[in-house]
């Protein structure tokens, strides 16, 4: 039996207009519009003293109304523009909540600072492969000839809304997606230089990313180099600008080659990735407390893990796992230790396992909503041969064994040199 979801699929069309003041207009609308709303917002406080007020967002048919006659007074371009930058002026703003109501934001409103424009399907029309986008009424409108566009023989489904920037329109296209029945589950344990995956069919997978946190490094040492002399050269500031752009570029590119990889390796499974909060596990203590806080910090600020699951979830099924005391508590007996090293030692029941496996025997049994014991533990690893989990002999009958599935990147992903 199969299910089908919608997906959506963006595309950029690079083009030569000069639409920087449409897009400053649009930008001073957009904010303008956020402001009007955060004047309304009615804060409620709580019972309990020393937690955040409630911000209580207005939504009311009326005040919507009031609101777009009010900013149509000044808006010289089309009025379905006015629509649109309400509609993302509400979005802006529950973003903004939901981060405020776990102290990830601070009780100031937004700014909005990049120029852009979402044209909503009422302002474009589409005809002989060929985008007309209208600014005035009867007056001005952009087309865009994607007849022969890069992306035109892969892009399939339902145009949706378009984004314009200074250099690039956006295309969207919406579709819907038919998955077959799942194959099976696979857990994935996030850590700093390896993506570890747990299957009782497949085995233990590892996934080398020593390359991807090379990237993060190589660029860092770069920034290094020239943030002390910035200050005093402005001209050094373009080029920082340049390495922070050419290592996001160069992350993403290796993280869509895996992520391709790993869907087209594993077609039709369901992939469940660790639900991280950078921020969460940042240490903020004084440096006399922690003598690795610097560089701890740096490390958890070079991975890509969501990046990896979301990219992920465009090309498989993905769900978000809890990721507390995957990696402390004992696949097989659930005692949660405190483990040193790549060595797992389970005090209650002897267990001696790889500590990056263990962590995904975890998250698997979350997948399927089991909890750890000793007979599904011994049911999970049945048929396991090979070396050692731990990467020695075993030393007793009970310690499980199974050759480990390496999948080392630089064999199918093209890297290019590091500048």
């Amino acid at each position: 039996m199969s299910k089908a979801v919608y997906q959506v699929r963006a595309y950029n069309l690079r083009h030569s207009y000069d639409v920087s003041d449409f897009l400053e207009d649009y930008r001073l609308l957009l904010q303008r519009t956020i402001d009007e709303i955060w004047k309304n917002i009615q804060w409620v406080e709580r019972k309990n003293k020393g937690r955040r007020p409630i911000p209580i967002v207005p939504k009311s048919n009326e005040f919507k109304r009031n609101l777009r006659n009010a900013l149509l007074r000044d808006w010289c371009y089309s009025k379905h523009y006015v629509d649109s930058a309400i509609k993302q002026a509400y979005s802006t703003i529950k973003s903004w909540k939901r981060n405020y109501l776990k102290d990830r934001r601070s009780r100031e409103r937004p700014i909005v600072k990049r120029k852009f424009a979402r044209i909503k399907g009422t302002l474009y029309s589409y005809k002989d492969g060929k985008i007309r986008v209208s600014i005035r009424p009867y007056e001005e409108h952009l087309e865009f000839d994607i007849s022969k566009a890069w992306f035109i023989s892969r892009a399939r489904g339902r145009m949706g809304e378009l984004i314009l920037r200074e250099n690039y329109l956006t295309i969207t296209y919406r579709f819907r997606k038919k998955y077959e029945d799942a194959k099976g589950r696979i857990a994935w344990d996030s850590n700093e230089k390896s993506l570890d995956g747990f299957n009782p069919e497949l085995g233990w997978i590892k996934i080398d990313l020593s390359y991807l946190f090379h990237i993060h490094r190589v660029y860092e040492l770069k920034r290094q180099r020239l943030q002390s002399l910035a200050s005093r050269k402005q001209s050094l500031k373009k080029i920082l600008e340049k390495y922070s752009k050419r290592e996001r570029n160069r992350a993403r590119d290796f993280v869509h080659k895996l992520t391709t990889e790993l869907s087209r390796r594993f077609s039709n499974y369901v992939h469940g990735f660790e639900d991280l909060k950078k921020e969460n596990m940042l240490i903020r203590r004084k440096k006399s407390t922690y003598k690795g806080l610097k560089k701890h910090n740096r490390n958890i600020s070079k991975t890509d893990w969501r990046m990896i699951a979301i990219l992920m979830s465009y090309k498989s099924r993905v769900v978000f796992l809890n990721p507390k005391n995957s990696s402390r508590r004992c696949s097989r007996c659930g005692m949660v230790n405190a483990p040193k090293g790549a060595l797992y030692e389970c005090k209650r029941c002897g267990l001696r396992i790889d500590r990056q496996l263990n962590a995904a025997v975890n998250l698997y049994l979350q997948m399927e909503g089991l909890t750890p014991s000793p007979k599904l533990f011994k049911e999970l690893m049945r048929g396991w041969r090979g070396f050692t989990l731990t990467g020695g002999e075993a030393e007793s009958p009970n310690e499980p064994e199974r050759g480990l599935r390496l999948m080392n990147l630089k064999g199918y992903v093209c890297l290019l040199k590091t500048t």
